[in-house]
């Protein structure tokens, strides 16, 4: 049993296709395809189940490539050490962020990194939580940017901010004339929020409770209640439809400000207490063998103050 082996099986579970593995491990097909059914001879049980249109990864062979991948990421952290005073800060760090913080965030970070470790550039991605933990899970990402909760085995999580949620509305809409509003008086108004397998659409209803029953109302094609739910593909899409006219909705505050429309097309107002907030944290494997880097990035993210700069730029959300 080799290393090698290991990688191959390892991507050939990933990928699910003997062709695209081989490409990623820069090797041809035969040469993968002899290497991985060595390693299954090795062991004397198949690691996969072939056929002419699918690979599929056996149930014990899960286990063992699970095994695999942590034998991989312990390699990384031998050679570290075998390379005593490497420097962890000059090369490119993989990251991802959810759609609904990346956007709002990296504005505000890459100065702040750049300024820490001007010879770490970062590789960034934006997904869904779900594709992003299975990315950091598989190494093809040093560190993800999500809100909690977040549960993985053998992933540290480090909390980095607590983001308020505020109302977007039409600047001619009625509710824009009070200083807050609550989750109830939203809730009878035509609601804009993002479609199901959003994360941050399930943050919305969990601290807002009196959304749900509208939303329910709209899953159920049941047009007797007060309030419409329309569901927008991203947060910068339903902003548009906001300025548009066709309602309100609830965003986390970086996102309700970073692009200004004209004072007199959209408001900002905060929630009456208690205040709805997302907490947004830092998220890596306890085997990533790069922990400066994962230092020099939580610190750019707790001073880039993100929040700070989204409330200074919001009179309406201050108070005003």
């Amino acid at each position: 049993m080799t290393l090698t082996e290991l990688r191959y099986v390892v991507t050939l579970a990933r990928e699910k296709h003997f062709g695209r593995a081989a490409e990623r491990c820069h090797v041809s097909q035969p040469t993968l395809s002899v290497a991985v059914k060595k390693l299954e001879d090795e062991l004397g049980i198949p690691l996969f189940e072939r056929s002419k249109s699918s690979i599929r990864v056996t149930e014990t062979g899960q286990r063992i490539i699970e095994q695999a991948q942590r034998v991989l990421d312990q390699v990384g952290v031998i050679k570290d050490m075998a390379q005593d005073g490497k420097n962890q800060l000059n090369s490119p760090l993989k990251v991802g962020a959810i759609y609904t913080i990346g956007p709002y965030l990296f504005p505000h970070l890459l100065p702040e990194l750049r300024r820490a470790a001007p010879e770490m550039p970062l590789y960034i991605e934006e997904n869904y939580t779900a594709s992003l933990r299975q990315k950091l899970r598989q190494s093809e990402l040093d560190a993800i940017i999500i809100a909690l909760p977040f549960e993985e085995p053998e992933v540290v999580t480090l909390p980095l901010y607590d983001e308020p949620f505020v109302v977007l509305l039409p600047a001619g809409h009625p509710l824009a004339a009070k200083d807050s509003l609550t989750a109830e008086e939203i809730a009878r108004e035509q609601l804009l929020l993002l479609g199901p397998g959003h994360c941050f659409r399930d943050q919305v209803l969990e601290s807002c409770p009196p959304l749900v029953e509208a939303v329910t109302q709209h899953a159920g094609n049941n047009t007797s209640g007060p309030a419409l739910v329309t569901e927008g593909s991203s947060l910068e899409t339903i902003r548009h439809m906001v300025a548009s006219g066709l309602g309100i909705t609830v965003l986390p505050l970086s996102a309700a400000t970073s692009m200004q429309y004209h004072q007199d097309i959209l408001a900002v107002r905060p929630f009456a207490p208690p205040v709805p907030f997302r907490t947004v944290a830092l998220a890596w494997r306890v085997t990533f063998p790069r922990p400066k880097a994962i230092d020099v990035l939580s610190l750019a993210a707790s001073q880039c103050r993100v929040i700070e700069k989204a409330s200074r730029d919001t009179p309406a959300v201050a108070g005003a």
